[in-house]
């Protein structure tokens, strides 16, 4: 099996790595050519909770050539249709493509390239790149291993490739399939919204939020705004990491101390990691909210539900980006602690 990495940054860079020292015909793609450079001179390296180097092989976009059986998806959003025209030449008729993109980019990614093609899954680590040829792994090593992605067929099937698939998958980390892939989208959705969207509004590791008072309670809210809006729009949240993420609904005030507990010991594993969205403000980049916190308001149009947590989210990141500033904490949660000063209606 022949695969490619498309989108070689910090979470390609380890799933590269693994692949290839497990064996696997794999070319990690990237357009940084200093990143691709490094890679192909001094080998893939993992730093953080792990510390692990591979020989990989990788190469630029305009450098692709035959075809690839798999191709693990990992760019960003805001590039899919110049990513996905690109690769149409490179792909068989039977090759697939899985999306381990943020969001919920599967319909998109179907129209370009063919729904038969399509596989997708959720990457339930987290990563920041530190250095070109490094990355850092930031989830629990132990964390990793068991449960890395989830993967699924778009009609909920266990078919025989998506277990090939796995097969490969689990080389990196603990893979589980999917029969409700829609929902493993929206749990990987929901805990985004929450903390990696407050990670870039408020320029902070999970961990920051976590520990602080305001910070966390806001991420309730968050994540309280999202199930909302799914079940409205007939999604039934998958579990991840084995967690019922749907029991972290508030059916009143009452409940936000309980779901603090919750998310302290579930979130845990992941305090060290910075959003990817944080890292494209510090380097003025466009980031991807839009794709992340910005569906729920989307999804929540004709519904009655309003999103407000979200939406501050929202227009802290779009004013970073627009005036190409880094938030700051303490000033950014004085907002979110106004908000929270205004009785929510559950």
């Amino acid at each position: 099996m022949r695969i490619a990495v498309l989108g070689a940054g910090s979470l390609g860079t380890i799933v590269g790595a693994y692949l290839a020292a497990g064996g696997i015909d794999v070319e990690l793609i990237d357009a940084y050519q200093e990143h691709v450079d490094t890679l192909n001179q001094a080998g893939a390296k993992v730093i953080g909770t792990t510390e692990f180097q591979a020989k990989v092989k990788a190469i630029t976009p305009e450098n692709k050539s035959g075809k690839y059986d798999l191709v693990l998806l990992l760019t960003k959003q805001l590039y899919n249709d110049s990513v996905l025209e690109e690769l149409l030449p490179f792909l068989n008729e039977d090759s697939v493509v899985c999306s381990l993109q943020n969001g919920i980019p599967e319909q998109k990614v179907a129209s370009i390239v063919g729904e038969e093609r399509v596989i997708a899954g959720s990457v339930e680590f987290g990563a920041t790149f530190i250095e070109p040829g490094v990355s850092k792994l930031t989830t629990d090593y132990t964390q990793f291993k068991e449960y890395a992605f989830q993967i699924g067929e778009l009609n909920g099937e266990t078919t025989a490739r998506i277990q090939r698939i796995k097969s490969v998958l689990d080389l990196v980390g603990g893979t589980h399939i999917s029969d409700n892939l829609v929902g493993t989208k929206w749990s990987k959705l929901l805990i985004n919204n929450a903390f990696s969207g407050l990670s870039a509004a408020l320029n902070g590791e999970y961990g920051d939020i976590l520990d602080h008072d305001m910070g966390i309670v806001s991420a309730v809210h968050i994540a309280d705004e999202t199930i909302k809006v799914g079940h409205a729009n007939g999604v039934t949240f998958a579990k991840m990491g084995g967690f019922d993420l749907e029991s972290l609904e508030l059916t009143s005030e009452h409940d936000v101390p309980e779901r603090i507990q919750t998310f302290r010991v579930v979130m845990e594993p992941s305090r060290l990691l910075r959003a990817s969205m944080l890292q494209d403000l510090e380097k003025k980049r466009k980031t991807e909210i839009d794709y992340i916190n910005g569906v729920v308001p989307q999804m929540a149009e004709g519904t009655g539900i309003s999103t407000p947590f979200n939406d501050l989210v929202i227009a802290q990141i779009k004013f970073a980006e627009e005036s190409q500033t880094v938030p700051n904490f303490d000033t950014n949660i004085k907002a979110f602690e106004k908000l929270l000063s205004i009785p929510q209606n559950k």
